[in-house]
């Protein structure tokens, strides 16, 4: 039997505020995480995606203390990144509440930490984010960013993933950079690619726009398919989204 579909509402949060931009600039304020939360609990979201998108030991509290109030309201597996940097930062998301922990800049910086969090919690707590850009400069075509998209690393995306499975991660988050909040449809070549060396769940990100976008990412490869601007303006619900997929042919819970 095929595994179902998940569909996965993303709240990227700036000092303790959901904030959605294009392309990863000029953000805004899209509401209060812990209300938008359970929201899409109730919608019947699969698992909903936090991601501190402007990280710094500033505002670590802020983001412990947003994700022990959601813990507290939705029953669904939720997963927390950004800032991510120990494996003491590991314990005490999980110990917040979260069931998984998204790890991007501090892994591409030592790439020993992804064994370390997996070799601690297990390879199911362990997502690796990958921001990716097409870009000449690699032989897949596709390049690793950090700090939001900003800066580009010299590392080719699917060498990067790859190595990243070897070393423990058990699901890749690819959320394409070109694609993110134009609202224009997934990355489905970059999400071929990524199914084509990876041996754990792939969660496809960026470009969602209208109900027929999600069942080509699908298609193309994608375990489950995250958005967030569409639920966040109210444009689309996690259950129109899920009868698109339904009526596409998708196994959906």
């Amino acid at each position: 039997m095929s595994l179902a579909v998940r569909v996965i509402p993303c709240l990227d949060v700036s000092d303790g505020r959901v904030v959605k931009g294009v392309n990863f600039q000029n953000l805004r304020d899209a509401g209060d995480p812990v209300a938008l939360a359970r929201r899409y609990y109730e919608q019947g979201a699969d698992e909903l995606t936090f991601l501190d998108v402007t990280a710094t030991v500033d505002d670590r509290a802020t983001m412990y203390e947003t994700v022990t109030a959601t813990a507290e309201q939705v029953f669904i597996p939720l997963t927390v990144g950004g800032g991510v940097r120990t494996v003491a930062d590991v314990a005490r998301l999980l110990a917040c509440g979260a069931d998984k922990v998204g790890v991007n800049s501090a892994a591409i910086a030592r790439p020993e930490l992804l064994a370390e969090i997996a070799d601690r919690f297990g390879a199911q707590v362990l997502v690796l984010s990958l921001d990716v850009k097409r870009s000449s400069r690699t032989a897949s075509g596709f390049v690793v960013t950090t700090h939001g998209g900003r800066t580009e690393t010299d590392l080719d995306a699917l060498e990067w993933a790859a190595r990243a499975i070897e070393l423990g991660a058990g699901e890749l988050l690819v959320n394409s950079i070109d694609a993110d909040g134009t609202k224009e449809g997934f990355d489905t070549e970059l999400i071929a690619l990524m199914r084509g060396i990876s041996s754990v769940p792939v969660i496809a990100s960026g470009g969602a726009g209208r109900v027929e976008h999600f069942a080509p990412a699908i298609d193309a490869g994608a375990d489950a398919v995250l958005a967030a601007s569409v639920f966040h303006n109210g444009e689309l619900t996690i259950g129109e989204v899920k009868a698109a997929l339904g009526a596409a042919g998708e196994v959906v819970r």
